[in-house]
């Protein structure tokens, strides 16, 4: 079952999925997540490293990167909830681009 919380804040609205299974396994899921977002004026998705695919934390297979660029083409942000440790410890690259992501706004 999926849950959608949004929390509003003075500079957000961040749509907080929530389910006992994986959301984001594909662009199309990235898509879908998208659309429910912005049919509650929400400007950040934000996921539960449970609801997201391993393949997602692997960057050399191109799907964090498919899925980012379609955030950023939509205008709307990305939040990971929890730890993804065991994917940074194993990639420098992802490490880079957490840090990268984490400087801007």
């Amino acid at each position: 079952m999926l849950h959608l919380q949004i929390h509003k804040t003075p500079t957000a609205e961040i749509a907080e999925f929530r389910a006992d299974h994986v959301l984001l396994a594909s662009a199309a899921d990235a898509r879908d997540l998208l659309m429910k977002a912005r049919g509650e004026q929400a400007d950040v998705i934000a996921l539960h490293v449970a609801n997201i695919a391993p393949a997602f934390f692997d960057l050399r297979n191109g799907f964090a990167g498919d899925v980012l660029q379609k955030f950023r083409n939509y205008r709307c942000r990305f939040a990971i909830i929890g730890d993804i440790s065991p994917y940074t410890s194993k990639s420098e690259a992802l490490r880079a681009l957490v840090r990268e992501s984490n400087r801007g706004k």
